[in-house]
């Protein structure tokens, strides 16, 4: 991947920043719970073709109803998020074979209905991909210089929500957490990083990072870079006027457009099932997993943590190591070891979880969860490139990782705001060399678990 200097540098100076312990400021308004888009609205409905869109977005993106027949809440959402803010917005471009005539089309989670915005290309390909793209103010209202990791972490989580709910209904996801912003705009129909507010005055500013492809069925051949067909297509229909974002949402903006300015082609790559064997189905796990209130106390059995662990290990071709820390008699710092699949690996000794609690923004019940799963690396001298896809796929793998603690009966709730937190220097290593990028709390089995409904 190249970056220009300028890039990594801008992003290394944000990286301190977030990860230092200067507080946030106050909460500024977080705008919209989503935009709003004046393209035509079209129903979800179970259309012609083999691929239901409806049901994909259904499963993955859409909010739910508080109560049957009620409004959808804007926090009650298949996905995880920090603070429940959502700020990732999918933007569908449609191809043959789908429940929606093909074009570009802008999603709308609170109504579980899409904005048609724009035509196809003569030559688009098959099934569907879906831009995802953040809106900072939302995330940055609450967590001011800290949002943007977090808003790279909540597009991990929602990129694999969206290739999970592909392959529990029979179908085939393929992702890209490196293509380069220009070409994830082109492809969608919105304007270059840095020209939003010149080309589309008074509208809320979006920003490109990740994409996911989704086909009936797995191709038998390897495929194009399916964004390049849709970047012939021009700008298409723009959202409709909404604020612009306070100084730490702009930003955050900046940071996240330095992040994806690359001349690297894409690179993508085949979603996977985070489990097999005798669990429930797939389905079923996205349907119960939830981000479970603290406390969540309890270590989890060692089988099951071990499966956790190598779920998050697995999930992606790059990212992060790994690791979790539990309490009991012999407190530590365990691993999954791919020679004993049921048993995780010691690598540490000693009690971690209340330096944990303090490391995560002060959350005091860390100090007696089950267990703490880590997701850590990303030395300071690390490109942006690189800071950029290993904070998406460490959203990506905890949401496999969710998943697979679901389908076992635990309990979980992911952490994403880490402050001073070189885990390196604490084991006594080299300062600025291992950093906590995300975290998922787990916690043995409740009484209502899975196996009780056998």
């Amino acid at each position: 991947m190249t970056v220009a200097p300028a890039a990594d540098r801008l992003v290394a100076e944000a990286l301190a920043e977030a990860r230092s312990t200067r507080p946030v400021g106050p909460d500024t308004p977080a705008g919209p719970a989503r935009q709003r888009w004046t393209g035509t609205p079209v129903d979800l409905a179970p259309g012609d073709g083999p691929l239901d869109l409806g049901r994909l977005l259904a499963f993955s993106l859409a909010a739910r109803p508080l109560r049957p027949g009620g409004p959808r809440s804007t926090r009650l959402r298949p996905v995880a998020s920090a603070g429940g803010l959502h700020p990732v917005n999918a933007h569908l471009l449609v191809g043959p074979g789908c429940s929606l005539p093909p074009g570009r089309y802008a999603y709308d989670p609170l109504e579980h209905r899409a904005r048609r915005r724009g035509p196809a290309p003569s030559q688009a390909p098959a099934g569907t991909v879906v831009v995802l793209t953040v809106t900072a103010q939302r995330t940055a209202s609450h967590y001011g210089h800290r949002a943007w990791p977090l808003l790279l972490l909540d597009t991990g989580h929602a990129a694999a929500a969206l290739a999970m709910a592909a392959l529990a209904h029979g179908h085939h996801a393929r992702l890209t957490l490196d293509a380069a912003a220009d070409t994830l705009t082109a492809a969608a129909g919105l304007p270059a990083p840095g020209r939003w507010s010149s080309v589309w005055p008074g509208t809320t500013p979006e920003h490109p990072l990740a994409a996911v492809h989704v086909t009936a069925r797995a191709p038998a051949e390897p495929l194009p870079c399916p964004l390049t067909a849709w970047g012939t297509e021009p700008d298409a229909a723009p959202p409709a006027a909404g604020p612009a974002p306070s100084p730490a949402g702009a930003r955050a903006g900046v940071v996240l457009d330095a992040l994806c300015r690359t001349a690297a082609p894409a690179t993508w790559w085949r979603a996977k099932a985070p489990f097999t064997g005798q669990e429930p189905s797939l389905a079923w796990a996205i349907t119960n997993r939830r981000s479970a209130p603290p406390p969540l106390d309890g270590e989890p059995r060692p089988g099951d943590l071990a499966a956790v662990l190598a779920a998050a290990r697995d999930a992606a071709p790059y990212g992060p190591s790994w690791c979790a820390a539990v309490g009991g008699p012999q407190p530590g710092l365990v691993t999954a070891d791919p020679s004993q699949p049921e048993t995780p690996r010691r690598i540490a000794t000693g009690e971690a979880r209340p330096t944990l609690a303090v490391w995560a923004a002060r959350q005091t019940w860390l100090a007696t969860a089950g267990a703490v799963l880590l997701a850590e690396g990303l030395p300071d001298a690390a490109p942006a490139a690189r800071i950029r896809a290993e904070h998406l796929a460490a959203g990506y793998a905890a949401a496999c990782a969710e998943l697979t603690a679901t389908a076992r009966g635990l309990r979980t709730r992911p952490v994403g705001s880490w402050q001073a937190a070189d885990l390196g220097a604490a084991l006594g290593g080299p300062a600025g060399r291992r950093w906590i990028v995300h975290g998922l709390a787990a916690a043995s089995r409740p009484s209502h678990s899975w196996s009780d409904h056998r």
